[in-house]
């Protein structure tokens, strides 16, 4: 007797943890239950995916949706639109938003403002502060959270804990891998001047390659002291990478698709569209942080979605703010890298699916398997597309990459077994659920 199932995705290739194949999956219930052949098989619904490919669903374990308090640029519902809009199926969001994410009950309504509104589902980084260090053995593990995210630079908001020693009373807490943001505060205060009005070049002259080695040599110098697991966000140098590749034991790290992707000769053209902390840098880190991925020292992808109105962005540098919007064009840059050979497609799966399940511990997520979520980001490999503002699912309503050719682009979005975004357009009201993780698991 032919099985039957929820829904079959028949006919794609599928690349996996154990390779790339033409498989047919079979979906029950919101979890993968097969994968083979189910040219026999009967579905509820089956979704032909001939001449695409099916990856597990892509996880962006760094954006910033801005709410609460500063929703004039962004919500978790217009995030998670963009999101899934690009292939996007769960998000990692952080906490520096008014008010900070730094509690139990600011933890708790962030979660009640996401679920069954987000398209994709979601955590929560919690912010570790001096104030509550002594909590967060008990923050990281409430349902929705991420972990504790830690700022040692100052970026946009109020979390910053610049010192070694206010950051071992965090760690010395954690039982799951931390998050930092790691530039030397102490330093960016001292070459303030740097700063060039009306030049956002002299961006990466004042957030110098030198501030972020210097704090992420003493960030892990505190970790091996508290016996942490840490992870190192947004790296944007050549000298970080050559460090961290020796200290693999404790720290993990993440690179950008813009920092893979822009330089800062684009200064000139884009100016402070493309003003990031930390910067976009010359040409040399650029190269090194590529070297570092095809070497393994980089662990995920994260797009530090980090959305500004074009209004705060056409202010005079340094008045303008720091951040570009990025969830929404991670997949289609990075497959665009993928038919340039930058990297292969199984590369980019680790980096951004299989990376983020093992980093986390992410339960039900990550991988196509039985028993997982049928979480899947299907994309055509062969189409090219002009990337453009007009595009945006974002309440910003710019890329820093409009006008740009890539080959590659996702096709369709599914969370949970519910296909979310086919060609372009949402298909299902928003039914985003907090991730699970094995660390946190409920009672």
């Amino acid at each position: 007797m032919a099985k039957t199932y929820d829904l079959i995705l028949t006919g794609g290739t599928l690349v996996n943890h154990d390779g790339i194949g033409r498989r047919d999956v079979g979906i029950t219930g919101g979890r993968i239950v097969t994968v083979g052949d189910l040219s026999q098989a009967s579905a509820g619904e089956t979704v032909d995916c001939t001449g695409l490919h099916i990856l597990p669903g892509v996880i962006d374990t760094q954006v910033h949706f801005r709410e609460p308090g500063l929703e004039h640029k962004e919500d978790l519902e217009t995030g998670s639109r963009a999101a899934v809009l690009g292939g996007v199926t769960a998000v990692f969001e952080m906490p520096n938003t008014h008010p900070t994410t730094t509690s139990e009950a600011a933890l708790a309504d962030k979660v009640a403002r996401a679920t069954n509104r987000m398209h994709c589902d979601f955590a929560f980084w919690v912010g570790g502060t001096r104030d509550n260090a002594d909590q967060v053995s008990e923050l990281e593990r409430l349902p929705g959270a991420a972990g504790i995210k830690v700022f040692m630079g100052s970026s946009t908001g109020t979390l910053l804990v610049e010192d070694d020693d206010g950051v071992f009373s965090i760690l010395k807490n954690t039982r799951r891998r931390a998050a930092f943001h790691s530039e030397d505060e102490f330093r960016l205060r001292e070459r303030a001047g740097q700063r060039m009005p009306g030049d956002p070049s002299s961006h990466p002259v004042w957030r110098d390659e030198v501030a972020a080695l210097s704090c992420t040599e003493r960030l892990v110098e505190v970790a091996r002291r508290a016996r942490a697991r840490i992870h190192v966000l947004h790296i944007s140098t050549a000298e970080e990478m050559d460090f961290l590749r020796h200290h693999k034991d404790v720290a993990s790290c993440e690179v950008t698709p813009h920092h893979l992707t822009l330089t800062a000769d684009d200064y000139a053209r884009l100016g402070t569209l493309i003003q990031m902390n930390p910067p976009v840098r010359e040409r040399r880190h650029r190269d090194r942080l590529w070297q570092a991925l095809r070497d393994g020292v980089a662990d995920i992808l994260g797009s530090d979605h980090a959305p500004h109105t074009l209004e705060e962005k056409a202010k005079s540098y340094p008045a303008s703010p720091s951040g570009m919007t990025g969830v929404q064009t991670l997949v289609p840059i990075m497959l665009d890298h993928v038919n340039a050979g930058r990297l292969s497609l199984e590369r980019l799966v680790d980096l951004s699916s299989h990376g983020p399940n093992r980093l986390f511990g992410m339960a039900r997520k990550g991988r196509i398997a039985a028993g997982y979520d049928a979480d899947f980001t299907i994309v055509d490999l062969k189409r090219s597309e002009t990337i453009t503002n007009a595009q945006a699912g974002s309440r910003a309503g710019w890329t820093p990459y409009d006008g740009k050719r890539v080959t590659g682009w996702p096709v369709g979005t599914f969370v949970r077994g519910m296909r979310v975004m086919w060609e372009g357009e949402i298909v299902t009201p928003g039914s985003g659920q907090p991730v699970l993780f094995s660390e946190a698991l409920p009672n």
